[in-house]
């Protein structure tokens, strides 16, 4: 049976966390129990750190745009090179919270930075490496943040304004609607609902590739 790099996408409050539980039982119930989980920004000691760096920091020293986007680029290389590759080579199952397609909505999208210097720094860094399948959870942006409001402590990205998780969805769809390999959840919609799209959207792509 081949294994294959799963990764979970979407805004801040679209429920990647039920998502990744809900793929999980999927895998569980063809008899593939051997995975591994991960997180971007994190999943290596150094990425972890950098995950609180970018997410909790900087509060008297603005990060540039352009400083964040690298610093993300090193995060995810100790994790591709360190974690991912190994365990895929060993035969190992990866679901992760986000990858590479996050820089190009966040990035890009949201914060307005040059196309080519972004994927430059995307090529250079993961070269033709790419996961088996996306899976978006598209939500409209005033729900997810209306989801994260209602926790009692919000990180430096979910304080951004409304306008910027406006743009960075819309770079998403604009990259989903060119890409097979990323599939859309509709995320605005019950829970159970939710769940039950991604277990049949999951179950046929697998009829296909395992």
């Amino acid at each position: 049976m081949k294994n294959h790099f799963i990764v979970v996408e979407g805004l801040e409050g679209s429920g990647k966390t039920t998502a990744i539980n809900t793929i999980k039982k999927t895998l569980n119930n063809i008899g593939i129990s051997d995975i591994i989980f991960t997180r971007e920004p994190g999943g290596t000691r150094l990425g972890e750190k950098i995950r609180k760096l970018i997410k909790y920091n900087f509060k008297n020293d603005q990060i540039t745009h352009k400083s964040e986007l690298l610093i993300l680029y090193a995060a995810r290389n100790q994790l591709i090179e360190k974690v991912i590759k190994p365990a895929l080579m060993k035969g190992k199952w990866i679901i992760s919270d986000r990858h590479d397609l996050s820089s190009q909505a966040y990035q890009i999208g949201g914060r307005g930075l040059n196309k080519k210097l972004v994927q430059l720094l995307r090529y250079l860094v993961l070269g033709k490496f790419q996961p088996s399948l996306t899976l978006y959870l598209d939500i409209p942006p005033e729900l997810g943040l209306q989801r994260i409001y209602s926790r009692n402590k919000i990180d430096r990205i979910e304080k951004e304004p409304l306008s910027f998780f406006i743009k960075t969805r819309e770079y998403y769809l604009k990259i989903i609607s060119k890409n097979k390999n990323i599939l859309l959840i509709n995320a605005n919609q019950k829970i159970e609902q939710v769940q039950n799209d991604i277990n049949l959207i999951l179950n046929k792509w697998l009829i296909k590739n395992i």
